[in-house]
């Protein structure tokens, strides 16, 4: 992946040693500001595994130095959108309106597209 700049990106396993360098902290202690398992990091460190959506925005709330949009790119990921109070509720109320197959039918859908974004690039 290529920025607008130019700039070379990195992956995960990169960012997390810039952080890494740039916070003073081990994987255990990132493993315990974002709530995972050492063993968690250390499979994103060595590129075993990518770790999930809430996960990352957990990165970026820990680490203000590093956006969500920084740390999703890293893990080749398009940032998800924010979702409101308010727009969740109207989601929901929407949702109650369907019948339980048309719903079955919507959340189908919906993981589909959550998939998606779990392994796409962005």
């Amino acid at each position: 992946m290529a920025t607008d700049d130019a700039t070379p990106t990195e992956d995960l396993a990169q960012l997390l040693a810039r952080l890494k360098d740039e916070y003073g902290v081990n994987d255990s202690q990132i493993a315990g500001a974002i709530g995972v398992s050492v063993s968690t990091v250390n499979t994103w460190v060595h590129r075993k595994r990518q770790p999930r959506p809430d996960a990352l925005r957990a990165l970026a709330a820990a680490y203000p130095k590093f956006t969500e949009d920084q740390i999703f790119a890293a893990a080749g990921r398009k940032t998800p959108g924010p979702l409101s109070p308010d727009a969740a509720e109207r989601i929901l109320a929407l949702l109650h309106e369907l019948t339980a197959e048309q719903q079955a039918d919507k959340e189908v859908e919906i993981r589909a597209l959550a998939e998606r974004n779990r392994s796409t690039l962005s």
